[in-house]
């Protein structure tokens, strides 16, 4: 799959604003839709992330996995297995049991800032799911903070999700200590996942309806962007790496440009879930990313 397979109108659009098409053709050409090169990277991680709409109300979410390496494995050339289910609550738990759904998933090992993005479609199993293979590729280590161990505690069990319409104070000083998150986006029947790191801050929460974050330099795909310009709906996935607690959001996000070529995204807030304990791993202290910028206030 070569760069015109995987630029629409929107990330084209953004792309040319930015003037980095040429620059977006050449990385777009690393973009297949083969596991095998990243089959031994997904065996080892013991956390996957995953994007889609949720069938009933259309509305787009992020939602984590976790379990013992191997839990995420590739059992064909086009084919990666999921052992494993989201918690009762979840609110993509419907589509993760639903046929043909199309996903996006990361895989992010904060112990060597890899990670690797495989999006398709979804067929459920018994055991979990698996998800036939679109698009298979790598982003570069930029923003990801290392941590450099992780404990797996099967004892912890997720908590009760607790639902709003809007983020609790509590809930905002989440989004502010943040120095992660991802955002799932959707356009003409496909998913994409992507993450966003800095330092905590870089990321804020506005008000109880409203969150913002700078848009810094990345590999200039601008698929994330690109789907936010022909379709707003997004969803917003925190994580606490020492207590498992998770954070998501859904809502609607645009992005702004200033006259100095800086991006910031303002994203609405529809919903909010938050899980205590959903996912069961302790990670060490974050090494932020050396390429980080200072945050702005």
């Amino acid at each position: 799959m070569g760069a015109p397979g995987i630029y629409h109108e929107g990330s084209r659009a953004v792309q040319d604003r930015a003037g980095v098409r040429d620059l977006a053709d050449h990385v777009g050409r690393a973009v297949g839709d083969g596991i095998k090169p990243v089959a031994a990277f997904l065996e080892l991680q013991p956390l996957l992330v995953v994007g889609a709409a949720a069938p009933d109300t259309g509305r787009v979410w992020a939602s984590v996995l976790a379990g013992r390496p191997g839990f995420v494995r590739a059992t064909g050339p086009h084919r990666m297995s999921v052992t494993g289910r989201l918690g009762p609550g979840d609110p993509l738990e419907g589509a993760l049991a639903t046929d043909g759904t199309p996903v996006a998933t990361i895989a992010l090992d904060p112990r060597t800032r890899r990670r690797m993005r495989l999006n398709g479609e979804l067929q459920p199993t018994e055991a979990g799911f698996v998800v036939t293979a679109e698009r298979v590729f790598a982003n570069c280590p930029k923003y990801i903070q290392r941590r450099e161990s992780y404990e797996l505690l099967p004892e912890r069990s997720a908590g009760t999700p607790r639902h709003g319409h809007e983020l609790t104070e509590a809930q905002r000083a989440f989004v502010a200590s943040a120095d992660t998150f991802f955002l799932a986006t959707v356009h003409d029947g496909h998913a994409e996942v992507s993450h966003r790191g800095g330092l905590p801050g870089f990321v804020r929460a506005d008000s109880a309806r409203a969150l913002s974050w700078q848009d810094y330099a990345g590999n200039a795909m601008f698929l994330t962007l690109g789907n936010l310009a022909v379709d707003p709906r997004a969803g917003l996935l925190f994580l606490d790496w020492t207590t498992g607690t998770t954070l998501q959001v859904t809502g609607e996000g645009c992005t702004e440009f200033t006259a100095d070529g800086e991006r910031r995204v303002r994203f609405t807030v529809s919903e909010v879930t938050e899980t205590p304990g959903a996912v069961p791993l302790r990670w060490s202290e974050p090494e932020p990313s050396p390429a980080n910028p200072p945050v702005r206030t």
